[in-house]
């Protein structure tokens, strides 16, 4: 198993790998760099880029999970802690949330934003920096797992559902959010659309162009509704569905261990 560092309130920022904005985004340590540097201002940035719906779509994904009280859950790829917040209100004072991510930066923010809101279930959230492929938990560990918009930023993405699978209870789901590949050339050239003339330019805005062309590519590279489940179900999973949401510009894959 990989360590995993477990994060507490006081640590400081560690500074990210070199930047390379010009270069394509392909290995482990690329996509890393990239997620440290937009940290500060993704939050705003999905907002803004959404018009507030990434919220109900993370909804969507919490309620698939089947997370309730007293449940143990894992949010992967957690990113800034937005699911894993929504999963802190599901599990109650009982349960308990563990948010992973690769970016000490985006974990920074979660712990954050945890101290500043500071509710009452929020004591039972846990931030671990650590490796999607190599989960530093035993085998049929968690009572449900979500990942928002990071399977797609997962080199080995087999590797990674394998590993979702092994620390899964039996009969427990995994839900994962992310943008939709569409099968459909109408769909996929809005989508295409979308991203250049509204996403780039406002993240632009914010000295992030490089950054945010990544998207495009990313969901290019990424796999169709029908290749999520043949996915989930290669790793070992009884079942998996992939629904389309918005318009089939989202997608979320729910697979049953």
């Amino acid at each position: 198993m990989a360590l995993a560092t477990v994060l507490q309130f006081s640590f400081a920022p560690v500074a990210g790998p070199p930047t390379r904005r010009r270069q394509q985004i392909r290995s482990s340590a690329d996509r890393q760099a990239l997620f440290s540097r937009i940290a500060p201002i993704y939050d705003n940035l999905n907002d803004v880029l959404s018009l507030g719906q990434h919220r109900i779509w993370k909804r969507m994904a919490v309620n698939w999970s089947g997370a309730k009280e007293g449940n143990n859950v894992l949010d992967l790829c957690c990113g800034s802690g937005d699911l894993a917040f929504l999963l802190s209100q599901k599990v109650g004072l009982n349960g308990q949330v563990t948010g992973l991510d690769f970016s000490r930066e985006q974990l920074i923010v979660a712990s954050k934003r945890q101290q500043l809101h500071a509710k009452a279930c929020y004591c039972n959230l846990k931030w671990v920096e650590g490796d999607a492929v190599d989960l530093p938990y035993p085998d049929c560990y968690f009572d449900a797992i979500t990942i928002g918009y990071g399977l797609r930023n997962v080199v080995d993405k087999y590797k990674a559902m394998k590993e979702v699978y092994r620390v899964l209870k039996p009969g427990s789901k995994a839900s994962i959010l992310d943008f939709n590949k569409s099968t459909d050339e109408f769909r996929t050239s809005i989508q295409g659309w979308m991203i250049d003339n509204i996403v780039v330019p406002v993240a632009a805005g914010y000295g992030l162009t490089e950054e945010y062309r990544y998207l495009k590519s990313s969901i290019q590279e990424f796999l169709t509704g029908e290749e999520l489940e043949h996915l989930a179900l290669e790793s070992g999973f009884s079942s998996a569905k992939h629904y389309e949401i918005s318009g089939g510009l989202m997608g979320n894959l729910v697979a049953t261990r």
